[in-house]
């Protein structure tokens, strides 16, 4: 299974995520959404990159017991409730990111929403990966 990140020189440059990403072979895992939930149940306390962290961590632990790195994400898209506050705090979630994730950046969107089904929560990630 191979994936390869596409960016064309005829595009902007990208940013924290992949203009395109291709993947040969292997095996799809669809990532559910992931909000900032802990192990109980209970919505992390903090703001949005607080939210960030969680989120990613929880969907990163979904991919780990599929069998899967971040290495493997194909496509993650970002909810939030708040576009605004996502692009002023994008540098603090970039290094989040690369902390958790590394710096092999899938695709990604990021769509801003009027809620999400824990009215508390800011950011919610879901993905898709492809697993050798």
């Amino acid at each position: 299974m191979s994936l390869e990140r596409i960016n064309p020189g005829a595009l902007s440059p990208p940013t924290g995520f992949s203009h395109a990403v291709t993947a040969t072979g292997g095996r799809l895992v669809l990532l559910a959404g992931q909000t900032a939930l802990d192990a109980g149940g209970e919505l992390v306390e903090g703001g949005l990159p607080e939210q960030f962290e969680r989120a990613l961590a929880n969907l990163l632990t979904a991919l780990r017991a599929a069998g899967g790195t971040p290495r493997d994400l194909a496509r993650v898209t970002v909810y939030t409730t708040d576009v605004a506050a996502y692009r002023a705090h994008a540098r603090e979630l970039g290094v989040v990111w690369r902390r958790l994730a590394g710096r092999d950046y899938p695709a990604m969107a990021v769509i801003g929403t009027t809620r999400l089904w824990d009215e508390r929560a800011l950011v919610e990630l879901d993905g898709i990966a492809v697993l050798p």
